[in-house]
């Protein structure tokens, strides 16, 4: 099962986030996991809980070449610098 069966399980979405340190991840996170939270910017902005859940994160910090992959990652929401989810495009038929 690839990364992107995962987060189609799960009704969830990839988004690409940068933090305050320059670090890039690109990840999956449950948009859909508490009615009222339907958009990355309502769980981010959220103070119902510290820190943003990612799944399947891809982590590439400044100066290394090789990323890091994790299962899952717990990220402190004070540290995100921008944040947004990765448009899909539609496939050809």
């Amino acid at each position: 099962m690839n990364d992107q069966e995962i987060c189609r399980d799960i009704n969830s979405h990839t988004v690409k986030i940068t933090l305050v340190d320059g670090t890039q991840i690109n990840a999956c996170v449950n948009l859909d996991r508490d009615p009222g939270y339907s958009r990355l910017s309502d769980l981010i902005s959220s103070e119902r809980e510290p820190f943003l859940i990612l799944m399947n994160p891809t982590i590439y910090k400044p100066g290394l070449e090789n990323p890091e992959k994790y299962e899952t990652l717990f990220i402190n929401k004070e540290y995100i610098l921008w944040a947004t989810p990765e448009i899909s495009l539609p496939e050809d038929e």
